[in-house]
């Protein structure tokens, strides 16, 4: 005689984890989908109306401090049979039984993992609002202020902070935009397509969906149950935002060095050492990489979970990920939230930017220019000829010194020192990069109105969407 279901080990390993897990992430939607597709049976005539009054007065009659405070103790196999369980004692077997018509624990708990993933999604997504809002505002303030933009971490040539912030504000942008087409994909309802193949019962899908908030159908009903990409696509979107993140948070842990001195964080966002009393360590960043890193990882593990799976009802992307999937969702959101906050009180130490602009010849590309303007030479030409007049400045760094040398070098050209020196001052170099999308003040502010308009479209967006979750939710729990 075989033992009894459950064995110990995995009661232990496997069921009291999910049994714990569905009451923390799934509960609320659970009972959605328990009170929307009792309507739906009864909006079918599957139900009658009697027994819709019963089977609804018994989910409002739910104890939900009792639910909190039960745990797995193998009597029920999971939550959804723990709260069946329930439904029975407030209606009786029969009538709760026949909530159950036309569906199957596949597709309630793959359309409990949208429900759950949707939400997480517009909180990643008001996250990334509040980051960008806070840059926008930063840029806003700093349209002038001019600063060394670096390739191959070598300084290079002058721009702006305002450049550079709006840099990130637009991959910012994208980031979000990968996240709402991510939400238009997992905001699709899989009610109705049972254990894999739909029912023989006459239900309404589409009733459903609109009672769970959803925007659609997830359609094929074998799809529906075995595809994974509505949250490997999730996945992908907050990996590649939090990659962005990473390289922004680089920057301004090497801007907060002593040695740069272009950033410096609020004292509230600083650690001193336990030994070392001048230290102002900027750990509010340090902690917002791991964060992210900890996030792309968890990112990179869901969809390795899902990576050569059978195309199937299979529990390799139920149960036991999902937990994984809101643990990607929180960390993202806890390093974009910190990052908002350590910027919102810091400043930009604009004289040390300012200075540094002027050193190293950033502007010369910009006397090059002028020698192909002025004198008719290729550019090549004139490359050749900044070059030549750099090398012959030695360790002499100033726009005096490279007008010098670069008029001894070709006394013919006619280039006057004042017009050189002035190509060479770093504020005139952004000045004339008026091209769509560089630093000049102009296409900086213009840039920003594009990006504040472009900030209410996708904070109307959040706000939108979710207030129809909200009303949804209100309207299919409503007590009649």
């Amino acid at each position: 005689m075989s033992d009894p279901f459950p064995a110990p080990i995995y009661a232990e390993t496997v069921l009291s984890h999910n049994f714990e897990d569905a009451k923390k992430y799934f509960l609320d939607a659970l009972l959605e989908i328990h009170f929307a597709h009792t309507r739906m049976l009864a909006g079918c005539g599957l139900l009658t109306g009697e027994e819709e009054s019963k089977l609804l007065a018994a989910l409002h009659g739910l104890d939900r401090n009792r639910i909190a405070a039960a745990h797995f103790d193998g009597a029920s196999e999971d939550l959804f049979f723990f709260i069946e369980g329930l439904l029975e004692e407030a209606a009786g077997r029969e009538l709760a039984g026949k909530m159950h018509t036309a569906r199957s624990r596949n597709d309630i708990a793959v359309t409990l993992y949208r429900m759950g993933a949707r939400r997480e999604i517009l909180a990643a997504l008001r996250a990334l609002s509040e980051l960008r809002t806070v840059l926008l505002k930063f840029a806003a303030e700093h349209i002038m202020t001019i600063m060394p933009a670096h390739t191959h971490t070598q300084p290079a040539q002058p721009t702006t902070l305002a450049h550079y912030l709006l840099a990130a504000i637009e991959f910012l942008a994208r980031d979000s935009a990968r996240l709402q087409a991510a939400y238009a994909r997992v905001n699709l309802s899989p009610m109705g397509a049972a254990a894999i193949t739909t029912s023989g019962f006459p239900i309404d899908r589409d009733a459903t969906a609109r009672l769970l908030g959803f925007d659609g159908l997830a359609e094929n009903s074998y799809g529906a149950i075995a595809a994974i990409d509505y949250i490997t696509e999730a996945a992908a979107a907050v990996a590649v935002a939090m990659v962005n993140i990473g390289k922004l948070v680089q920057d301004l842990l090497l801007w907060s060095t002593r040695e740069f001195g272009y950033l410096r964080l609020a004292d509230a966002f600083v650690q001193s050492s336990s030994i070392m009393p001048q230290k102002r360590n900027p750990v509010a960043l340090e902690h917002v990489r791991i964060l992210a890193s900890r996030a792309l990882g968890e990112a990179q593990g869901v969809l390795t979970c899902a990576h050569n799976t059978p195309f199937g009802d299979v529990n390799d992307s139920e149960d036991d990920l999902q937990p994984l999937v809101f643990a990607m969702f929180a960390d993202a959101r806890r390093a974009l939230a910190l990052l908002a906050g350590a910027l919102k009180s810091a400043q930009a130490d604009t004289a040390v930017m300012a200075d540094r602009a002027r050193r190293d010849f950033l502007t010369v590309t910009e006397l090059a220019d002028t020698l192909v303007r002025r004198e008719g030479l290729s550019f090549r030409e004139a490359h050749a000829l900044v070059a030549e007049a750099v090398r012959a400045c030695g360790p002499r760094d100033d726009p005096a010194a490279l007008a010098e040398a670069l008029l001894k070098c070709h006394p013919a050209l006619r280039l006057t020192r004042p017009e050189i020196e002035r190509c060479l001052d770093p504020a005139y170099f952004v000045q004339v990069r008026t091209v769509t999308g560089g630093p000049a003040r102009e296409q900086t502010a213009a840039a920003l109105d594009r990006a504040y308009a472009e900030q209410h479209q996708i904070d109307a967006w959040i706000a939108s969407t979710d207030a129809a979750l909200d009303a949804a939710r209100a309207a299919v729990t409503r007590n009649p």
